[in-house]
């Protein structure tokens, strides 16, 4: 009991004085710049596969439901996201009416609507910090160190705060691993002591001796299926989360199953047996979470159930859903096929930089080491190491198998990675001179690197849309039944649910005179991603001809806009040439706006767009030559959102 007493407080995090302070400063500046907001938008699946479906099943507005939520082949699970993003968006909704009673604040604005989800699994991201936590102290590892640089990666300060399925599986994967690594603690001290009693009661000369041997070994605590229940259960989530857990899931698995192997006490009768206590644990959330989408996905009703009339057909498996769709190559190649090797090469250092190389370092010396049979240089198999080594490289290594990569995909890595080499950016006693400035300057680059990344990622990646969303939101509230057309291109597509478009698919009822109808949608999002700027002209027309139909025949207002990058606008305005009865007119621009889409070339000296936007399209010109100052400043401003309103010639538009 003691014991027990002592490692509880050992682990506790409750206690800050155990922490330092910079770890605290790193902390709070997490929370800080999720308020701000971060305006950077990594990529459209934070949004479009988790809080866009939530708000919209909550707050009852439009949303855009993704394909990825399609009834008749739906592969998302909805369970994760209800739990996780379902409190934040019931708040908003719960507290909103008095918010806007007593404090005159909108919760259902896009600021709001943005923040409070993102806080909420800013909270959440300190599970992975605690996790790391209690391993290092459990194994008498330094944590301080580990953990600033953790706090201090710029995946915890982007990733780890918005809304990806990725994000998610960082958090399961934190927590399979502690509980993997207090049972192998755990199964150590007592299949050594079971081991040592063992030996003991053979060599005892006397039935008394051996009687009492024979009591302290059965009073030994039972430990084959320590968490059994715990980590089926995780493991299965993990899984309807992103069938990619597997990868993740199998090294903290396998090593929970081989605890112990190959000692006097341990066989393999404890190993199957192991196995079958964990897929029968794992069963009845299987058959919970396949209920679950079986019933929001409309396959399983409660007149099904009322009338016993279930088959196979009102069930739906969302993992074995993400399996098919991606094991055909024809839908791989819809979202983007890249080399295997991308992972390796690129995305590990994107992500890790410092703690990447110095991996990839230690990781092909130890392959020189295994290689060459030096294998008592090798890291033990049944340890906290082998467990953390096989957790990086295991994931990385199957997600590479395929074609379809992205760097999100591999953020769960962080927590093994910053254990197994988080150390070696800080100098100790025993380092050498050359040693010690060689650290100090991989930790200087390590900080240096993830702040311009925090910086790029979270404010200048597609940075304009959110701000523009804003903009649009309070025009569409300032303008109530105007029909408002908005053409994005080369850009990222926008969030509707900050919007809060009223809902066209519900039924409401008219409190007079109880007529039950459904609402015309006024607010129209044309998407059309990269398209040519010629055909863009032809979408343009398409719309303008309806709306314009529509002025005329009904009466109903409209405005029309156009979101694009600045670095296209030339091709824009040379594409608008050819159509002499309406044009584009420049409204206003968000900066910074980067996007990988529309990489702005860097101007020449002759470059007339670099002093005046609308020459072109004046038909001007005028000889001109930038100095170096002139070209950068012109380059720097390019990398900007721009807003046109599409305006017909000769006609007056407010």
């Amino acid at each position: 009991m003691f014991i027990k007493t002592e490692i509880f407080k050992a682990i506790s995090f409750r206690n800050p004085v155990k922490l330092p302070f910079s770890y605290w400063v790193l902390v709070f500046l997490r929370f800080v710049f999720t308020i701000l907001p971060q305006k950077g938008y990594i990529h459209p699946d934070e949004f479009f596969q988790n809080v866009e479906i939530i708000a919209g099943d909550i707050l009852v507005v439009d949303v855009a439901r993704t394909w990825e939520f399609n009834p008749k082949f739906p592969i998302r699970n909805i369970f994760i996201p209800k739990m996780i993003l379902g409190p934040p968006t019931h708040l908003i909704r719960i507290l909103n009416p008095y918010t806007k009673y007593y404090l005159n604040i909108d919760l259902r604005t896009p600021y709001y609507l943005l923040v409070i989800p993102r806080l909420f699994i800013c909270l959440l991201s300190l599970i992975n910090d605690y996790c790391l936590y209690r391993i290092c102290v459990l194994y008498g590892q330094n944590f301080r160190s580990r953990l600033k640089i953790f706090a201090s990666s710029y995946v915890v300060f982007v990733y780890c705060c918005r809304s990806f399925s990725n994000t998610f599986e960082m958090i399961f994967f934190s927590i399979l691993l502690l509980l993997v690594a207090e049972c192998m603690l755990k199964s150590d001290k007592i299949i050594y002591h079971d081991e040592f009693l063992e030996e003991k009661y053979n060599q005892a000369t006397t039935t008394l001796e051996k009687v009492k041997l024979y009591k302290l070994r059965t009073h030994l605590p039972a430990h084959s299926l320590n968490n059994v229940i715990a980590i089926a259960t995780l493991t299965v989530i993990g899984i309807f989360n992103r069938p990619t857990f597997v990868g993740f899931a199998f090294s903290p698995i396998f090593f929970w199953l081989h605890r112990g192997l190959g000692s006097k006490v341990v066989g393999f009768k404890d190993f199957h047996y192991r196995i079958v206590m964990f897929i029968l644990c794992g069963v009845p959330i299987v058959l919970l979470l396949i209920i679950i989408d079986s019933g929001y996905y409309g396959y399983l009703t409660n007149a099904d159930i009322e009338s016993l009339s279930i088959s196979w057909e009102n069930w739906v498996v969302t993992p074995l859903n993400f399996l098919r769709y991606n094991s055909d190559m024809r839908n791989l190649t819809q979202h983007g096929l890249h080399p295997r090797w991308l992972h390796l090469a690129v995305n590990v250092p994107l992500l890790f930089n410092v703690l990447g190389a110095l991996a990839f370092i230690t990781l092909s010396s130890n392959t020189y080491r295994f290689i060459r049979g030096q294998y008592s240089k090798l890291p033990r198999i049944q340890s906290i190491t082998g467990l953390m080594l096989f957790s990086l490289v295991i994931p990385v290594a199957l997600l590479s198998l395929f074609p379809h990569q992205e760097a999100r995909f591999i953020i769960p890595i962080l927590i093994p990675l910053v254990y197994l080499y988080g150390n070696c950016l800080h100098p100790n006693e025993a380092d050498r001179p050359y040693a010690r400035r060689s650290k100090i300057m991989l930790r200087i680059t390590w900080y240096i690197l993830n702040v311009l990344l925090t910086v790029f990622f979270g404010y200048i990646h597609q940075g304009g849309i959110y701000p523009f969303a804003s903009t649009l939101y309070r025009e569409i509230k300032g303008n109530y039944g105007v029909h408002m057309h908005v053409i994005t291109t080369h850009s990222y597509s926008i969030p509707t649910f900050l919007l809060q478009l009223e809902s066209t698919s519900k039924i409401w009822k008219d409190k007079n005179s109880g007529h039950r109808y459904k609402l015309a949608p006024t607010t129209f999002i044309y998407k059309y991603g990269s398209l040519p700027t010629k055909d863009l002209y032809v979408k343009i027309d398409e719309v303008l001809t309806n709306a314009e139909m529509l002025l005329h025949n009904y009466k109903r207002q409209y405005r029309f806009y156009v979101a694009a990058p600045c670095s296209i606008e030339k091709d824009i305005h040379l594409a608008g040439y050819k159509y002499n009865y309406f044009k584009l007119v420049e409204d206003y621009s968000y900066y910074p706006h980067f996007c990988t889409e529309a990489i702005p070339r860097f101007p020449d000296p002759n470059d007339q767009y670099c002093l005046d936007y609308n020459l072109m399209s004046k038909n001007e010109s005028r000889a001109i030559n930038l100095d170096l100052f002139q070209r950068i400043s012109c380059y720097l401003r390019r990398f900007c959102l721009r807003i046109y309103k599409v305006k017909l010639v000769g006609k007056h538009f407010n």
